[in-house]
Order: C-alpha cells, then sequence, then structure tokens
C-alpha cells in the first residue's frame, strides 16, 4: 500500500468534477422529501485543497445545534449563578470557593487563571478550595457535559472583577484620590504619583459594606495577559510528589478501614453470613455488618478487613441482570433497534450496523468516602460531581434533616463520569451508622471494575442515500442499554425544558439528552437521529463523552464509506460536506500538520475523522500500524481544536490527549464481557487500557487562536473524533469494516472467582 490520496483523474478526488447542468439539480429536487430544496454554495479556502464552488443539499439544523446540555446547565444555573465567595486574605493570597470538583481536568487551574487575570494578581497568589455541598446554588454544582468552564467562565470573572473595584476604591479612599486614576498590577493598587498598596492591606477596608464603589466590568479579552497562555498545573508538584491529598488520605479522627464483600451478580442481595462470629473473631476486625450492597468489614487495618472479606461465607440472592450475557444483551439491543424510516427507493445507500460493548470507567482511584455518621448528624468526605444531591439523599437515607448533614467535595483521581454518583459516600454513610463509629470505605479495583457503574452497550443502524455525488439522506438509530441519570440532571432539565425545540421539551430524560448532544455537522439532506432505551438491571452511568463517543464514531466510519462510494478522498469527502468554515478550518489544520495522505506501508494506514458540540469542534488524524494483527497500534494522532476561546491551552492539550486514549481504549481493545449478570474483567491486567505502549510517541494537539468571545466546552470533545479516525485508519490498513468495537475483545484471561 502507498500513498492514500487517489489516483490524479478520479472523479472529484483531485477537487474537480464533471461539468453538470440545471438538469441534474432538477433531478435531485424529486429526489428530496422535502417541501423546497435549497441549495448551499461554498468555495474551498485553503491551499491544500482547492475545490469549486459545490452544491450540497442542505440539512436542517438539529436540536443540538439550536440549545445544547450546556445552554441547559448555564440557564438552570443562572439565578444563583452570582453566589460564588472570593476572598482576599490579610497576607495578600487570594481564597477562591470552587462550587465544582476537580478530577484531574485541570479546572482548578483554569479558574484560578481567570481569578488572577481579573484581579492582576500573581496566579501563585490564587488558591482554589472545592467548595462543600451547597443547597443554595440549587442547578448550579453539579459537574459534567462540558459545562464548567462553559457555565462559570462570566460569573467567575464579574466576581474577580468585583473584588478588583473594591480594592481600588478602598485605596482610592485611602489616598483621596479619584478610582479611576489608578491601576492594578501584581497584586497591588498603584497610584499616579508611585504609591502602592498590595491587596493585603486593603481587605479590611475593601469589605466594608459602606464602601462606594464604581461600576465592575471584567476586562475585554483583548487585555487579557494571563488567559488564552499555555499554563501548568496549579497542583501538578503536589499530583507528582505524592503531597496531593485524596478522600483516603484525610486525617478524620476515630476513622477506620472498611471494605465490602459484594454479591456475584450485579446487584445481588445478601440472604445470610454463615461464619459471622468467626470472621468477627479475626485479628482486627472491629464490626461486619450487612448493608444493601454487601457484607461490610470495619477493622483496624485495610489489611485485616480485607483477609476478613475475603473470609466471608455468604449465601447471596439473585440480582436483577443474573440472566444476562453478552450475546443476550446484543439481541434485545438489536431487537430494539428499528428500522429506517426512508426506503432507499432507486437511489444507492450504505447501511451500517455497529455494536460497542460495555465499559468501564477505570479512574485511576477507585470508589472511596469518609463518613462520620452520629444520632443527630452527619459529616460526609468524597470525590463528589453532584453533592447536592448526594447530601439530599444520605439525609433521606439517615433519617435526619438535610441541614444536619455536611457534605465535603474532595478533589478526585478521574472519574470520566463515574463520580456524578455517590455509591460510595451512601454506602459509607450506611457502615458508619450501623457501627455507630467513622469509617473510611474504599472499593477494591476489582470493586470498583465489576459493581462500578458503566457505560451502556449500544446497537446502531444507519443508511445513508446518495446520488450524483451528494448525500440525500442520514438515518442514524441507537438502542441503548438504559442509562441512569438519577444524579440531578432529571432537575435541570425539568427546569428548563420550556427552553427547548419544540417536542424535545415534552421528551424523555433520555430522549432529551441525547438531542442535546447527538448532532451531525454535515449537509447530508434529510438527517434523523433516534435512541430507543432497553431496561438491563445493569448499573449504568454516563461515561465521557456519553451519547456520542459511540454515536458520533459509527457516523464517521459511513462518512468514509459514503466516501469511497462517491469516489471522494475521506478528507476532501468531509471538507465538501461540512457546514460551515470554523468546521473546515479545524478539519483542515488537522490534515495539513498530519501530513494527510501521505505514503504508508502496507498494512499501515491514516485515519482522520471530525466532531462538534459544546460550542467546540475537533478533527483527528491518526496512523495505524495493523501489521501485528495481535498488537494493532496507533503509531501517530495530530487533534487540531477551537474551542472558541480558550483559556488555558495547554489544560486544553491534555484533554485532548485524554480523550485520544480513551479512543485507543475503548475502540481497539478496552470493554467489558457481561456473563450471567457480572463483567469478567476484574482489574487492569483484565480491562486491557491503554497502556503506555499502545499510545503514540508522536502526539500533536493545536488549539486554535480564539475565534470567539465564550469558551466552548472541551471535556468531552476528544473522543468521538479519535474513535472515528482510529476505526477508519484500521480499516484502510486491514481492508476490514469495523463493525463491532472494541475491535480486539477475546478473553484472554482467567477471570477472578465470583
Amino acid at each position: 500500500m502507498t500513498g492514500q490520496g487517489l489516483p490524479d483523474g478520479q472523479s472529484r478526488a483531485d477537487g474537480h468534477r464533471p461539468t453538470e447542468g440545471h438538469g441534474r439539480r432538477t433531478f435531485l429536487t424529486y429526489l428530496v422529501a422535502a417541501p423546497t430544496l435549497a441549495l448551499v454554495t461554498r468555495a474551498g479556502a485553503d491551499a491544500l485543497a482547492p475545490q469549486p464552488a459545490h452544491a450540497v443539499v442542505p440539512s436542517l439544523p438539529a436540536p443540538a445545534d439550536l440549545v445544547d446540555l450546556g445552554d441547559l446547565f448555564i440557564l438552570a444555573g443562572a439565578p444563583t449563578a452570582a453566589l460564588l465567595v472570593l476572598t482576599v486574605e490579610a497576607d495578600g493570597s487570594i481564597r477562591f470557593r470552587l462550587p465544582r470538583e476537580e478530577v484531574g481536568q485541570g479546572l482548578t487551574t483554569a479558574v484560578a487563571m481567570l481569578v488572577a487575570e481579573e484581579l492582576d494578581a500573581p496566579l501563585a497568589s490564587v488558591r482554589v478550595e472545592l467548595d462543600d455541598a451547597r443547597p443554595e446554588l440549587l442547578f448550579n454544582q453539579l459537574t459534567g457535559s462540558s459545562n464548567s468552564i462553559r457555565s462559570l467562565y462570566g460569573p467567575v470573572r464579574q466576581t474577580a472583577a468585583t473584588a478588583r473595584a473594591r480594592l481600588v476604591a478602598a485605596a482610592a479612599l485611602r489616598w483621596n484620590l479619584p478610582a479611576s486614576t489608578l491601576t492594578t498590577a501584581g497584586g497591588a493598587v498603584r497610584a499616579p504619583d508611585g504609591r502602592t498598596a498590595g491587596y493585603g492591606s486593603l481587605a479590611a477596608a475593601a469589605a466594608e459594606p459602606t464602601l462606594a464603589v464604581l461600576g465592575a466590568h471584567p476586562k475585554d479579552t483583548g487585555r487579557h495577559t494571563l488567559v488564552g497562555r499555555p499554563t501548568g498545573r496549579i497542583d501538578a508538584r503536589a499530583m507528582v510528589t505524592g503531597a496531593q491529598r485524596y478522600t483516603l488520605d484525610l486525617d478524620v479522627p476515630g476513622a477506620k478501614p472498611c471494605v465490602v464483600r459484594r454479591p456475584p451478580t450485579l446487584g445481588g442481595t445478601v440472604r445470610s453470613v454463615a461464619n459471622l462470629a468467626a470472621v468477627r473473631a479475626m485479628p482486627g476486625v472491629l464490626h461486619v455488618v450487612t448493608v444493601p450492597t454487601g457484607v461490610a468489614v470495619v477493622a483496624e487495618t485495610f489489611g485485616q478487613a480485607l483477609d476478613a472479606k475475603a473470609a466471608l461465607q455468604v449465601a447471596w440472592g439473585p440480582g436483577p441482570a443474573d440472566g444476562l450475557s453478552d450475546p443476550e444483551i446484543r439481541d434485545r439491543l438489536r431487537a430494539a433497534a428499528p428500522a429506517p424510516l426512508l426506503p432507499p427507493l432507486l437511489t444507492p445507500y450504505v447501511d451500517a450496523e455497529f455494536d460497542f460493548a460495555f465499559v468501564s470507567h477505570a479512574p485511576m482511584e477507585t470508589n472511596s468516602a469518609v463518613a462520620d455518621v452520629r444520632e443527630d448528624r452527619a459529616e460526609i468526605w468524597s470525590g463528589l460531581k453532584s453533592p447536592i444531591v448526594a447530601r439530599q439523599t444520605i439525609a433521606a437515607e439517615l433519617g435526619l434533616p438535610v441541614d444536619k448533614v455536611t457534605v465535603h467535595v474532595v478533589q478526585a483521581g478521574g472519574s470520566f463520569g463515574r463520580r456524578l454518583f455517590f455509591d460510595a459516600a451512601l454506602e459509607a454513610a450506611r457502615v458508619s451508622k450501623a457501627c455507630r463509629r467513622p469509617v473510611r470505605l474504599m472499593w477494591t479495583r476489582v470493586d470498583d471494575t465489576r459493581h462500578g457503574r458503566m457505560r451502556p452497550a449500544t446497537h446502531h443502524r444507519i443508511r445513508a442515500t446518495y446520488a450524483l455525488g451528494e448525500v440525500l439522506s442520514f438515518e442514524h438509530r441507537v438502542a441503548a442499554a438504559e442509562t441512569d441519570f438519577r444524579h440531578g440532571l432529571g432537575e435541570i432539565i425539568t427546569a428548563t425544558a420550556a427552553s427547548l425545540p419544540a417536542g424535545i421539551g415534552n421528551a424523555t430524560l433520555a430522549q432529551t439528552l441525547f438531542h442535546t448532544t447527538v448532532k451531525t455537522p454535515y449537509h447530508f439532506g434529510l438527517t434523523t437521529h433516534g435512541l430507543t432505551e432497553v431496561p438491563t438491571g445493569i448499573p449504568t452511568g454516563s461515561w465521557r463523552s456519553v451519547y456520542s463517543a459511540n454515536t458520533r464514531g459509527a457516523e464517521e466510519i459511513v462518512v468514509d464509506e459514503l466516501a469511497a462510494r462517491t469516489d471522494m478522498d475521506p478528507y476532501r469527502f468531509r471538507r465538501t460536506f461540512l457546514k460551515n468554515d470554523a468546521q473546515r478550518a479545524v478539519l483542515d489544520k488537522a490534515a495539513r500538520e498530519g501530513e494527510w495522505g501521505r505514503p504508508m506501508p502496507a498494512g499501515c494506514a491514516q485515519g482522520i475523522a471530525f466532531h462538534e458540540e459544546y460550542k467546540s469542534r475537533a478533527a483527528c488524524l491518526v496512523e495505524i500500524d495493523a501489521r501485528d494483527p495481535e498488537h494493532v497500534r496507533v503509531t501517530k494522532a495530530v487533534i487540531a481544536v477551537d474551542v472558541g476561546l480558550p483559556v488555558n491551552p495547554r489544560g486544553l492539550e491534555a484533554q485532548m490527549i485524554g480523550g485520544l486514549t480513551d479512543a485507543i481504549s475503548t475502540t481497539l481493545k478496552a470493554g467489558l464481557h457481561l456473563d450471567r449478570g457480572l463483567p469478567l474483567e476484574g482489574s487492569y491486567s483484565q480491562f486491557h487500557w491503554a497502556r503506555q505502549r499502545d499510545t503514540p510517541r508522536d502526539v500533536r494537539v493545536f488549539v486554535l487562536p480564539a475565534t470567539g468571545e465564550e469558551p466552548g466546552g472541551a471535556g468531552e470533545l476528544g473522543v468521538p473524533a479519535a474513535v472515528g479516525a482510529i476505526a477508519n485508519a484500521w480499516a484502510r490498513a486491514t481492508g476490514n469494516k469495523p463493525r463491532s468495537f472494541p475491535l480486539d475483545f477475546d478473553v484472554d484471561f482467567t477471570p477472578y472467582p465470583r
């Protein structure tokens, strides 16, 4: 195999096409099931792929084009968006209480940059602390859907700008000067005559309620000196030296180690414990109690707790998914996926079906929590992305008033959607109440992989019709194992339903999430999406990119197959049908920097794909080496990303690399085998997440300069395009059509005992 570009002379591969007159457009008019046919004309703008004007069959805007899930978050949080807490201390340090969770995505660094920028203060003087659960924030303390920076960008800047205005006003009063003559820099207010006053010396006066303050306005983006510059994480040193404190590192007096013996099937129940007295007599064991999720052991050390857990002889009741294995799940999903609505009629078409396996979130830090439950109050510590709902649920479980339960949010070591649920915090509270003592609960890696929530398995049916090089219709029907969203999203969507496009506001929760996140970025004529959820009893949850990773990944595979059917190069095909110049700019950057079409050895190939979501867009180009079928590797990746206004380009680069790693893992080897109601995988040695040897040595991320006044979302953005690019590269390298993921999904290990 040599170069991947099509040979000269083939139709449209070099950007040229035969002359076609009015009769062709009339033909298209009769083929499209729409009242009218509008024609969108664009000209190629990049020297890499010059193209003449080209008419395409336009698609109507999708619901996510009009209002996306992030918009709903922002709208729901608007009434409480100003309830942020910023404190300037007497020593000049600045503390900001962040009502979101830091799970490694770099949020604390980006927020610290916004605060430092508006206050004209050194970044090192800003400390960002995670806020406890604050019920007065209502819908404004949930971390997810690539929304944190989008929703906080304006409120954080306004809060810091207000603090700056008060500090300036305090200095003006002290010096008897007009506030308009003063400036700020380096954490101090400066007068025209050279006098300076550090923020710490002004803090008390600035806090006076009677202080007269002129209007406070955030800086124009053109005056930013820190925001937009690549900046290292403020917690990097603590993370690499082991100084960063996670939940199990906290020193809570009297909290004893705790682990739980879990059932042999998902959701199984405890019937009896045969050797309870013997286990309670084991060294170091303090308590053995039954909770709804299993049998908990509290001991002096984790080693003693684990030994006692292993010694338990438990008789288990059944769980809701005991009879389910992968074949039954696939059959249910395929049966639930409706057939395409549009018959192909007289037009050629592409039909494709895809299966995606269940996937674990697999964060480095397993589920953990510390709980201290007393008769009249409770205190909980855990990594939580929905702490308000956690607090309410725990209070109800314990029979305590909500105001008697304190929930502390702790920085977590990874999430990918997992920590939207608070399973460990609730479980720890139950154990602490039963034992009448503080406990330090840890899920083992096997617990986390087998009994944690997982990305739902999905089945996809796609039909695309085309004629004379144009795509006339594109239908995508998805059947998914039911996703559990009982972590606060439902309340947000209910509160903002009136703002949704017609028809979506009355849809179910899952349908609303699906339609406010999934959209096809191409003009593919009549374009439709549909979701059918299948109850399974399997614990599921949002996984990074929620529906888009699978849905858009599958679509990008079909885009390559459409390009082949119409004799077009995959990159140029995408460029032709993308809807706007901003999208094409991202695609062009990835293709140019990745040297799209360069010669490759036989068994190696390039793949390219595009994705747009949450007001941001990304293109990914990868190179793959499939010469060893037992060890297919991505050897190179180039990612271009446009998020509107990038706050910290270095953080965005890390997000894209993380998304690429997730895509490499779940596309090639990582998935969960469901066998009689339980995943077979129990650790990283069995759940084949990408290791260092599986990741490309050559990865380049290009963050486009600011294209807007506000940032878009980025946390989910990096996965879908990478899934499509990897699958397309594999298809070109092997000559096979990818249809079931992960591609290499053998049980090549001996499962742990149940």
